[in-house]
């Protein structure tokens, strides 16, 4: 009957080291370990370090917007701009109010997208990022009046623009509102482009949908963190529409690579540099060499 007996199992504690509870039982720390989307190794978390890169297959985890910033920019020069945009619920879309402020509560974030300008290595730039923990990254029309102003403040202040898109696409509960957001940041790009402003974009995964389709691939270069997953419609949608088997790495950043549609994959741990190479390159052929 020993079968049968309750067993002792480990309890779950997040915030503390294995030690022993008040009935002399083990307590484990959560999150010690995480799975690899790609090659499904288990990894202990420490060892996919402050980037979130998979050690084996080099596989970069998806992470915030706040999170990026830690690694991306220069320490304490992030200023946010335009905290103070609020969603609106335009089509009165049953749940959705609801749905943000939860979302609000569970990620710490007003949006989709951070904006702001910082510094990289020194060099000025206007910052986008987007973050996909937030209702899937979905563009609605706080997202895109944020990087219409994004672009709208670099113009003024003759600032670059480096925006790290991670979307699924245009958001449903707003629907028409949503979709009119892609011509609308686009037209800010074309201004921010006339006047000879340098713009990146760098891609990470997911890049999806209507944001794929409008500013995500207008930048003057594009860059793309490995494996990502870069395209317009699903993957299903196409086969069926076209009736063909796609490749297995159909909308992967190599794919796209490979197909013109990327200028350079880079890595994770090597995009902070790669981004200031760049900033630092079309500044000084704007403002010569001492800039």
């Amino acid at each position: 009957m020993a079968l049968f007996k309750k067993k002792n199992y480990i309890r779950i504690n997040p915030n503390r080291d294995a030690v022993p509870t008040k009935k002399g039982k083990p307590e484990v720390p959560d999150n010690l370990w995480a799975k690899c989307p790609n090659c499904k190794h288990m990894l202990y978390t420490k060892d996919i370090g402050l980037e979130k890169v998979c050690p084996h297959c080099s596989y970069n985890f998806r992470i915030s917007a706040w999170e990026r910033i830690a690694i991306t920019i220069d320490e304490k020069s992030f200023e946010e701009w335009d905290d103070d945009v609020v969603t609106s619920d335009p089509l009165a879309f049953p749940g959705y109010q609801d749905k943000i402020t939860k979302t609000q509560e569970q990620t710490g974030l007003k949006e989709a997208v951070l904006t702001g300008r910082a510094t990289i290595k020194g060099q000025p730039a206007a910052i986008g990022i987007m973050d996909s923990h937030f209702i899937m990254g979905s563009m609605g029309t706080v997202v895109g009046e944020k990087l219409t102003r994004l672009f709208e403040k670099a113009l003024a202040k003759g600032l670059p623009v480096v925006i790290f898109t991670a979307s699924g696409g245009a958001r449903m509960q707003e629907g028409i509102f949503s979709l009119m957001q892609m011509a609308k940041i686009s037209a800010a790009v074309k201004r921010h482009s006339d006047a000879g402003l340098f713009y990146l974009t760098v891609l990470t995964d997911p890049t999806t949908g209507g944001v794929t389709a409008s500013f995500a691939m207008e930048g003057d270069i594009i860059l793309a963190e490995p494996q990502s997953m870069i395209g317009f419609a699903g993957r299903r949608v196409i086969e069926q529409t076209i009736k063909q088997e796609l490749p297995e790495d159909f909308q992967k950043a190599e794919f796209l690579l490979a197909h013109g549609f990327v200028d350079q994959i880079v890595p994770r741990t090597q995009l902070r540099d790669r981004i200031w190479q760049l900033l630092r390159l079309h500044s000084l052929e704007r403002w010569g060499a001492d800039a």
